[in-house]
């Protein structure tokens, strides 16, 4: 009994793979960036772990959000332009999600 492998498969599957996973990335880097250039700073606080070495204080993630609503203050965009950065922050974040649940599909169905 010998086993073949089919080279050309093998090759398919780690482009799609590649590609899948940098259209992800890329895309929820540009999401975040907008966002954060709309004005929506995600401050989000951190997970308390037992065995953590360091620990943020509620003082220094108050401090965190008073910086981040600050920067938003300063934009030099207009609302108009912020509305715009937000809507496409959403429209990066769907595409994450539509590649994500095309890939899921394809392994399910096209198996």
């Amino acid at each position: 009994m010998s086993v073949a492998i089919e080279w050309d498969a093998f090759l398919q599957v780690f482009v799609a793979a590649l590609l899948g996973a940098c259209a992800v990335v890329t895309f929820y880097a540009f999401g975040l960036r907008l966002l954060v250039r709309s004005g929506h700073a995600p401050v989000v606080s951190p997970a308390e772990f037992t065995d953590a070495i360091t620990v943020v204080s509620e003082k220094e993630l108050k401090r965190a959000a008073k910086q981040a609503a600050k920067a938003a203050k300063k934009s030099p965009l207009t609302e108009g332009q912020r509305r715009i950065a937000l809507y496409g922050a959403y429209g990066c974040f769907a595409l994450c999600a539509v590649a994500v649940v095309a890939g899921i599909l394809i392994i399910v169905v096209g198996h």
